[in-house]
Order: structure tokens, then C-alpha cells, then sequence
């Protein structure tokens, strides 16, 4: 049931991505299994290396595991997220997919126009532009605060000047441990 909703969205994207399809073309008639609880998403490579809906018996060739958070990252192009997801089986059949997931663009503009016409679209996506401009902007910004403060306000991070002081510390304390030791044994031969 799934696949009749996200098979048809995926093609279209990887038709508007001609370079993709030639990816997925080279595995032709592989089979992908993508679990994100409480969904499953079963698809065959096509040779026209489009995507169809895998039979119900078919074993996947690939299988990409990921909780839902992870595919949130994912979706949000974070790179590290794909090492936090599950491959098992083929895996340059789940690097080709990665490769496509990473580099798969979406003209949700040119999409936009065909419901809205074009004026209308391009404000929409002027909109969302900016609002993904203001919403990684207000993370970084929180992250800076938080880190601020944690260094600062409530010590609960220790300030790099301040480690790199008390490293240096440490390390002339060694030194004198050291020193001390060798004054101590050359009395101790001394006295003997």
C-alpha cells in the first residue's frame, strides 16, 4: 500500500534527475528493502532504472534500515545520518542509493507552478527558501548560545584557553615531578 503512495513521487524525481536513473540502471532488477518503523518500503530496479513495486516474496538484495529520526536527518541532508542507518546485503546497490539520495534534487518550484501558476509558485518557494534560511540560521544561533553559556554563565563546558592552561600546568608539574626524582636518587648515590 505504501509503495502505491511513494513510488510514483520517487519516479518523477528521478525522471527530472536523468543522471540518476543511469545510476540505478546498472542494478537493474535488484530489489531494495527500506524499514522505518512502523513502514516498509519494498521497490525493484527497473531497466529503465526507475523504481516498481518488489513482489511480496522477493528477497531484497539490499536492505536499508533507519528509525524515524534518522530518516528526519536524512531528509534534512544530514551526512552523518547514513552511518546511523542499518545497510545490510549489496553494498554498492546501497551506495548507489545513497549516492542518489544525496544528490537528488527536487524543483518544487516548476512542481508549484503547474497547481499554482507561476507567480504564485515563486513566492511560495521564495517563502520556503527563506524560512529554511531563518530555521538553520536560528540553530546555529541557539548552538552558539548554548555554548556560550555552558562555558560561560553555568561552567558546565570548560573553556578551550582554560584546558589548554591547565594542560600546560600539568605538564610543568611532570616536568618538576621529574626533576625533583632525579635531584632525590643523585642524593640518595651520594649519601651511600
Amino acid at each position: 500500500m505504501f509503495e502505491a503512495l511513494a513510488l510514483p513521487a520517487i519516479n518523477r524525481l528521478l525522471r527530472a534527475n536523468s543522471w540518476a536513473l543511469e545510476s540505478l540502471r546498472a542494478h537493474a532488477h535488484k530489489t531494495a528493502l527500506f524499514v522505518c518503523p512502523p513502514f516498509a518500503l519494498k521497490m525493484t530496479v527497473l531497466e529503465t532504472g526507475e523504481l516498481a513495486a518488489a513482489n511480496a516474496e522477493a528477497n531484497p538484495d539490499a536492505t536499508i534500515s533507519a528509525t524515524p529520526g534518522v530518516l528526519l536527518r536524512l531528509a534534512a541532508r544530514d551526512e552523518s545520518a547514513w552511518n546511523a542507518a542499518d545497510v545490510a546485503g549489496d553494498v554498492q546497490f546501497a551506495s548507489a542509493i545513497d549516492q542518489v539520495r544525496r544528490n537528488l534534487e527536487w524543483d518544487y518550484e516548476e512542481d508549484l507552478s503547474r497547481v499554482f501558476g507561476d507567480v504564485a509558485a515563486h513566492r511560495l518557494a521564495s517563502a520556503a527558501r527563506e524560512l529554511d534560511r531563518w530555521g538553520r540560521e536560528s540553530v546555529l544561533s541557539v548552538g552558539r548560545a548554548l555554548t556560550e553559556y555552558a562555558t560561560h554563565e553555568s561552567p558546565v563546558l570548560a573553556n578551550p584557553r582554560a584546558i589548554d592552561e591547565f594542560n600546560a600546568d600539568i605538564d610543568a608539574l611532570r616536568d618538576d615531578v621529574e626533576r625533583l626524582e632525579k635531584r632525590l636518587d643523585l642524593l640518595a648515590r651520594r649519601g651511600r
